[in-house]
């Protein structure tokens, strides 16, 4: 989806990130040389998706915008959870002038990423990536990502982008909580969450099944939380809400043409905000 945004004039562009397509394999480089020469396939494409590629777009753009702010605010590191193919490393080397990046992910998603970054090497800006490799049925991450150079204590941007959907709620709120437990007096993390529109038109009816949809691509969405409830959830595990972007806020900041962005999920972005004592007591209540 990134890779295609690129087709844009960059005027257009939601994510400009021109490095996406270094991990497309033939199949999809054919087809988005296809939508770049056409154009009409990729709209398409957005057309009859209900509005998911728009919002992938945003969601990548928002936390951009926020880690861009936490750079220029003192940010001293960077983590980004479950990275995949992600590429900010890259795309901000300046911005993060040496601050380095801890990239989590499965052993092997991790190394086909090294191996395709060291291929194209020379067309790459030089940053500070470290590949933490955590395999989350056995790793404990905190002591992975300290193996890695990962400082305890000190101000951490937490990027954490379409993952938290897939796991159990119990799951998040052990992630949230070991962030909140390593990091210092002003760490931020910025992610998407999911939920269920609760109108009765057929538009709702269609996002809702979207959603169950995913389960036939095997990677059902198993953790839903209303933009009402996110606040007093990351509260009480020693976060503070700075902001909930919601669907049509995305709407209005970044998409400036005839695209629609997908109702049923919206971005948080919170930033530590008590002593770790008084997490670890508010837990235990």
């Amino acid at each position: 989806m990134r890779a295609s945004e690129q087709r844009r004039k960059p005027a257009e562009r939601i994510v400009d990130d021109p490095y996406a397509q270094l991990f497309l394999g033939p199949m999809l480089q054919a087809a988005l040389a296809t939508w770049e020469t056409s154009g009409r396939l990729g709209d398409l494409a957005e057309r009859f998706s209900p509005g998911l590629i728009t919002w992938v777009l945003c969601r990548h753009r928002y936390i951009d915008d926020r880690l861009i702010a936490a750079l220029r605010a003192g940010t001293e590191q960077v983590v980004v959870l479950g990275a995949g193919y992600d590429m900010r490393a890259y795309r901000f080397a300046r911005e993060l002038d040496g601050r380095p990046v801890f990239e989590v992910d499965y052993p092997a998603t991790s190394r086909r990423k090294a191996r395709i970054v060291a291929r194209h090497r020379s067309e790459l800006p030089a940053t500070d990536v470290r590949s933490v490799e955590v395999d989350f049925q056995k790793d404990v991450l905190r002591d992975r990502m300290q193996a890695a150079g990962f400082e305890r204590g000190v101000r951490t941007f937490f990027v954490w982008e379409g993952v938290a959907m897939y796991l159990t709620r119990g799951a998040v709120k052990t992630t949230l909580g070991d962030l909140r437990e390593i990091s210092g007096p002003g760490s931020e993390v910025a992610m998407d969450l999911w939920h269920l529109p609760e109108g009765s038109d057929l538009m709702s009816a269609a996002h809702r099944l979207s959603a169950s949809a995913l389960y036939l691509v095997g990677e059902p969405v198993t953790f839903a939380i209303h933009p009402e409830d996110a606040a007093p959830f990351v509260e009480r595990l020693g976060f503070r809400v700075r902001e909930i972007a919601e669907a049509s806020l995305l709407q209005e900041r970044y998409v400036h043409d005839h695209r629609r962005v997908y109702p049923a999920a919206y971005m948080m972005h919170a930033a530590t905000s008590r002593s770790r004592a008084a997490n670890k007591a508010d837990v235990a209540r």
